[in-house]
């Protein structure tokens, strides 16, 4: 024990210098591509050409890295060959200059993705056997997800809870605390800030709110659900495009079309300011609504990024809605949303519980596992990760539900 105590926190460290450093280069790349979009919004209309781009380039160089977070989750089931080295670097470049002209993408995948790239370069040096190399991507992937959420906790949960629904290894759990402690401090030490949310003061527990929030979570699960449906159905439609490069480019003239109709300029990128403005101002239905479905046009169609942030998006601004519906407290609403639709589309209860703790407090835990797991258990156990496998069997008495 003394040995792999050792062994594992030589590794969790080099594992936090490496995830944390790129997942600061990555925050910063990705404001200064933001800021300059916000300056330039005729950029929007370059985004067919930046989506051809990417993915001629993916076609031509990086058919091997293509699937991305699935790539990562297939090596940890089933050990093979080392993940390659360019997914980090192509990630990083693709993902950045989908967010410059405009792509409604998000963040996590990148970061995942740079983190376990990055991190099983390891296993040759030090000789890691395979069930080895298994723990080494989980501590890879929980510090990529810490470290550019600044939520260390739920890192490293995510990198046990996500692999497998229904079931932790306790084993992998000192690599991946460690490791995503550490890349957070490495992100911090490069100057880079996470962003805040507005939340307040969290109420007393009452059982009438404790029924809001419960049936908030149902309504949170469903939507869950609904983005994973669009994905999949989005993404079939594509794939009739026969060449591959092909497929951003009418994804980003849909997108041009839909800005253009619905002026949804506050719906592209990232949508910071909207899900701070979900915190502290009452707003519509819509919001939720069309960024659903202006994220789900672009990554089907090819654009890289990852699903979380624009999750977080739909759900904090669902939230705020379904609080003026339910006459409830506006911001707990908004965050429990924030967590809630994440926990439900990416099958992770756990992780989204000690998130909103880490981002919004732990007074508002109680709420928090209330609102995720009625979101996990309405939500379906096919998720945005294809492969994420599952232990659980389902509701007693239902039919088994399916990937």
């Amino acid at each position: 024990m003394f040995r792999f105590l050792i062994k594992w926190t030589c590794l969790s460290v080099l594992v936090a210098l490496m995830a944390g450093s790129a997942s600061a280069l990555f925050l910063i790349s990705l404001d200064w591509a933001t800021q300059y979009r916000l300056k330039n919004p005729n950029l929007l209309y370059f985004l067919p050409l930046a989506g051809f781009f990417s993915g001629f380039i993916y076609w031509k160089l990086g058919r091997a890295v293509e699937a991305g977070n699935n790539l990562l989750l297939d090596e940890i089931h089933d050990p093979k060959s080392r993940v390659p080295l360019r997914m980090g670097p192509m990630i990083l470049l693709f993902t950045v200059l989908s967010h410059l002209f405009g792509a409604s993408v998000g963040r996590e995948g990148t970061a995942v993705q740079m983190g376990g790239s990055l991190a099983d370069q390891l296993s040759s040096p030090f000789r890691l056997k395979a069930e080895e190399r298994r723990l080494l991507l989980m501590a890879g992937i929980s510090a990529g997800f810490a470290s550019v959420f600044g939520t260390p906790l739920a890192g490293a949960i995510f990198g046990l809870e996500v692999l497998v629904v229904g079931r932790l290894s306790y084993l992998a759990l000192f690599p991946c605390l460690l490791s995503s402690i550490l890349a957070n401090q490495v992100c911090h030490f490069y100057g880079v800030e996470h962003v805040s949310y507005a939340l307040g003061a969290v109420p007393e527990f009452s059982l009438s709110l404790m029924l809001k929030v419960m049936a908030g979570g149902l309504i949170f699960g469903l939507v869950a659900r609904l983005f994973v449906l669009m994905m999949h159905q989005f993404l079939c439609w594509f794939c009739k495009i026969g060449f591959a490069p092909l497929r951003p480019v009418f994804g980003g003239l849909i997108v041009i079309v839909l800005c253009s109709t619905l002026d949804g300029h506050r719906y592209l990128g990232l949508g910071i300011p909207v899900i701070q403005e979900s915190f502290v101002k009452e707003l519509g239905i819509c919001e939720s609504s069309l960024k659903l479905l202006f994220t789900t046009v672009c990554l089907a169609s090819g654009f890289k990024g990852g699903e979380v942030t624009p999750l977080f998006f739909i759900g904090s601004t669902l939230g705020n809605w379904l609080a003026q519906i339910f006459d409830a407290p506006l911001s707990l609403f908004a965050a429990l949303g924030f967590v809630s639709v994440f926990a439900g589309a990416a099958n992770a209860p756990l992780s989204c519980l000690l998130m909103a703790m880490e981002l919004f407090g732990s007074p508002v835990g109680i709420y928090a596992a209330l609102s995720v797991m009625m979101s996990y258990l309405v939500s379906g156990q096919s998720g945005i990760y294809a492969s994420q496998k599952t232990n659980e069997k389902g509701w007693p008495g239902l039919p088994q539900r399916k990937k």
